[in-house]
């Protein structure tokens, strides 16, 4: 039997703003980059005039009352407590559970895939009542078919080549290889599908150096707009709360479990080397790391454990308050896309010490100290440098302060992402109007 063809979009009509749909296969935006990109540039495109709805598997995120959001639940397998007894008698009616629940029991990541077949079933039933719709790095197959009826653009924050690469790199050994390149096959989905969209925009110059070697795309279909840093949530909030005080030894990062990408064992060694020197130094994480996993061991045989704390389930609020009790913020990663964590640490006005891996450069630039991803010597010198050189660590800060408040908001993004939005209606004989103001 034939697909059922999709309803057609609702044409956008002059002098009115857009109608957008916001795809996320998981949005949760305390737990990675793709949830806070969601929530922020949601926000600020209502600001700017427009309708917006974030269409999301679970988790959910975490909106603003004027975005609307569209529940495709799925089995949610990372919530569970055991993935292979999380199947239901009542998933058995459904192929696409099915198929979720097989996929990771065996190893793989499905989500990207079941979000885009419940997306073209939802769409299918419901009228389609927007002008475009802007996936968030889901790369579904289901796009594809979308994309006759309403123009569709896709945001790949970095190639996740980039992970799968390194994640290979630190391990020798033959079974752990084979599981990351299964967890992995889901980018012969997403590249095949980049191909295949007429506009991608990413976040840094990096990304898109990187998505053009690594998925085969020409540049002239990849479009560069900046992430944003919410200067409303991260700002410096020792200078508004006179019960907070600096601890002059405590460093603070961000860690993402045990994933290699993250660059967490490198510090973790740099850390070490520091304590014979300075022994009163703690480091703060923020996140989890993996019970029994390779960063935990490593702290054992490190002696590190009893300096190190982990925080995690936080607000934003709690956030902000340990980047205004902390010393140096620092950014170990081996690659990042964007770098929205050395973002929001200058935007608390906290001296930065940060790898060049990936985009850090682009975020940094001269308002931190940059060293070479993956050399904790290096990274332990410039942390040296700023326990020793309050004047330099000040500086930086307000080096720092100054360059999210001018090159990293939200409304430039959402500005620039609109207009891109407007850019592709018109090649597709679409009739977009102006914002109002």
């Amino acid at each position: 039997m034939p697909a059922q063809a999709l309803p057609t979009a609702i044409a956008a009509t002059p002098n009115k703003p857009l109608r957008i749909a916001l795809l996320g296969y998981r949005s949760n935006p305390y737990s990675g980059g793709q949830g806070v990109y969601l929530k922020y540039l949601s926000r600020a495109l209502v600001q700017q005039g427009h309708s917006v709805d974030v269409i999301s598997g679970e988790p959910y995120p975490d909106l603003d009352a004027a975005v609307g959001l569209v529940k495709l639940p799925g089995l949610n397998l990372f919530a569970a407590p055991n993935h292979l007894t999380a199947l239901k008698p009542k998933h058995l009616l459904s192929v696409t559970d099915l198929f979720e629940w097989a996929s990771m029991a065996s190893g793989g990541f499905p989500e990207p895939f079941t979000f885009g077949r419940r997306l073209k079933r939802y769409l299918r039933i419901n009228p389609l009542r927007y002008d475009i719709i802007h996936d968030n790095q889901s790369l579904c197959h289901a796009l594809i078919q979308i994309q006759d009826q309403v123009p569709v653009i896709s945001t790949i924050h970095h190639p996740i080549t980039s992970d799968r690469d390194i994640a290979l790199s630190n391990t020798v050994n033959r079974g752990e290889r084979m599981l990351i390149r299964r967890w992995h096959n889901f980018l012969k989905m997403q590249i095949r599908v980049a191909k295949r969209l007429p506009v991608i925009l990413t976040v840094s110059e990096n990304s898109k150096r990187d998505l053009c070697k690594d998925f085969g795309l020409h540049e002239s279909k990849v479009h560069i707009v900046h992430n944003g840093i919410d200067t409303d949530d991260f700002y410096p909030a020792i200078s508004s709360d006179a019960q907070i005080s600096r601890n002059p030894w405590q460093l603070i990062t961000t860690a993402s479990s045990d994933q290699p990408l993250k660059g967490t064992r490198h510090l973790l060694r740099a850390f070490a080397h520091l304590l014979p020197e300075f022994p009163r130094l703690s480091l703060t994480i923020i996140g989890k790391l993996k019970t029994g996993g390779y960063n935990e061991k490593l702290c054992e045989e490190l002696g590190v454990r009893d300096k190190i704390t982990q925080r995690y389930d936080l607000s934003v609020e709690q956030i902000r308050k340990l980047y205004a009790e902390s010393a140096i913020a620092v950014v170990p990663s081996d690659y990042e896309g964007f770098g929205l964590p050395a973002g929001e640490a200058m935007a608390c006005g906290i001296p930065l010490v940060s790898t060049d891996g990936g985009a850090l450069p682009e975020v940094v630039g001269d308002a931190g100290l940059l060293v070479p991803a993956k050399n904790p010597e290096a990274l332990a010198g410039a942390i040296k440098t700023l326990l020793l050189d309050t004047d330099l660590a000040t500086s930086l800060s307000n080096l720092g302060l100054a360059r999210v408040r001018t090159h990293f908001s939200w409304e430039q993004t959402a500005r620039k992402t609109a207009e891109l939005y407007r850019s592709h209606l018109a090649q597709n004989g679409q009739n977009p109007g102006v914002v109002r103001t």
